[in-house]
């Protein structure tokens, strides 16, 4: 169980003695803002950046030639790219790639893998995920003639904050072809078992996937262990590849040799891509989903902070990740409950990803007082302020100075200086 002490001093020797502090010089960080919204995009590193003018380079150099350039290492960059990212989802290199958006990528596993029959058609989802989840989700049911209202099985939280996962497999019946979960909500930072679910819907025949949006770089996983069917994610978060960097999908071994969903040139055998050919003939491996052209521009950002994470270590990164939310949470305990803010998160390290859902009733307000502040978190509807120290980046000290400011607002009540009516892009 964590201790912790009040005090600004105290906040300085934890920093002092935290063993990837030094991390935090390869990012670019603003000394007079406090940014806390790593869970919605990450910082921009020197690595990235040096990754991404680097292909820029060999661009400029050698035009078309980048295709066989470095032994052909950005022909093959999907693949080059999951295999670095394998390790932080338990996965082989051959399970993983870098490809399109998340959005897509849901669009490709379900398309893929849902198979319907008169007696199991139905997608089994939660009401807390993300909202593009379940846009893809309904999309690709109606592509199929069905009606979401009866094809799409909702699992409804029971409080709008968790979900519970004992609901969900009840719901895993025999009318289910395939479920698709978060393994961090977004809003509540609840952090579901991913090896008890995928083992209730493999017990149950249902092919299961995971949206790992929301822990993916902050948390480890164990795919493999936990045998899921498939997984998606976006780069652009913990993993900090830059905004709207190119999604990733993982793919378990044993679905290698399936027709995929949504057929592509690049997810061509590589021995006869070019020799292009009408009829598809899938690679032999998770790159069998991929579908155009590599983005490379948009993926570079990637390679540079894989760099820095394999340095950090998993382990390190989700250790710091938790001391400094808990740090968040005693703080927000012991000073700010008097002026009506709560912690919304589950307290727990088994089941908290990476970031505080700090809750008030004038949550809107609080976060532009916060950005007049400089400090950077976000908004999620309805009432929480997410508050997300990174572990690569962001300090003991920089967690002090911002319950300093909630404090500050709160007391004095500096929301009310802001409107209440939302303008504009809500973020």
């Amino acid at each position: 169980m964590r201790t912790f002490e009040l005090g600004a001093d105290y906040a300085a020797k934890l920093d002092a003695v935290d063993p990837i502090a030094s991390l935090r010089e390869r990012f670019y960080v603003k000394e007079d803002e406090l940014y806390m919204d790593g869970n919605s995009l990450g910082l921009c590193s020197r690595d990235a950046e040096a990754a991404i003018l680097n292909i820029l380079s060999v661009w400029k150099g050698q035009g078309i030639g980048i295709w066989t350039a470095e032994d052909g290492l950005y022909f093959l960059y999907p693949s080059y790219l999951g295999g670095l990212l394998a390790p932080l989802i338990g996965a082989d290199k051959d399970e993983v790639t870098i490809t399109n958006s998340t959005t897509i990528n849901i669009h490709q596993a379900i398309a893929t893998f849902y198979k319907p029959t008169k007696e199991r058609y139905k997608i089994l989802v939660d009401d807390l995920n993300f909202p593009t989840d379940r846009h893809a989700v309904d999309s690709q049911v109606m592509l199929k003639g069905y009606d979401p209202a009866d094809a799409v099985k909702v699992v409804e939280s029971p409080d709008g904050r968790l979900i519970d996962e004992e609901a969900v497999i009840a719901a895993m019946t025999d009318d289910v072809a395939l479920c698709l979960m978060p393994s961090v909500l977004y809003r509540s930072a609840q952090l579901l078992n991913i090896e008890k679910l995928s083992r209730a819907a493999r017990e149950r025949g249902i092919i299961i996937g995971w949206d790992l949006c929301h822990s993916i770089g902050a948390i480890p996983h164990d795919l493999k262990k936990a045998d899921a069917d498939f997984a998606i994610w976006c780069n652009y978060k913990y993993l900090n590849a830059g905004p709207g960097a190119v999604g990733g999908l993982y793919i378990n071994r044993r679905h290698f040799g399936m027709t995929p969903g949504l057929a592509g040139w690049h997810g061509n055998l590589k021995a006869t891509q070019f020799e292009l050919h009408h009829k598809h003939d899938p690679a032999p491996d998770a790159d069998a989903w991929l579908t155009g052209t590599a983005p490379m521009l948009s993926m570079a950002g990637l390679e540079g902070n894989l760099k820095i994470v394999a340095e950090a270590g998993i382990d390190r990164i989700r250790e710091k990740s938790l001391n400094l939310t808990a740090y968040l949470m005693f703080l927000i305990d012991a000073r700010l409950t008097p002026y009506g803010y709560a912690v919304g998160n589950p307290r727990e390290d088994a089941v908290r990803g990476g970031h505080v859902a700090l809750e008030h009733s004038e949550a809107y307000r609080i976060c532009q007082a916060l950005k007049l502040k400089k400090v950077i978190p976000d908004y999620r509807e309805p009432n929480v302020v997410r508050l997300a120290p990174v572990a690569l980046y962001n300090t003991y000290a920089e967690v002090h100075r911002l319950v300093d400011i909630l404090e500050e607002i709160g007391k004095d009540r500096l929301y009310e200086q802001i409107p209440a009516e939302k303008t504009g892009i809500v973020h």
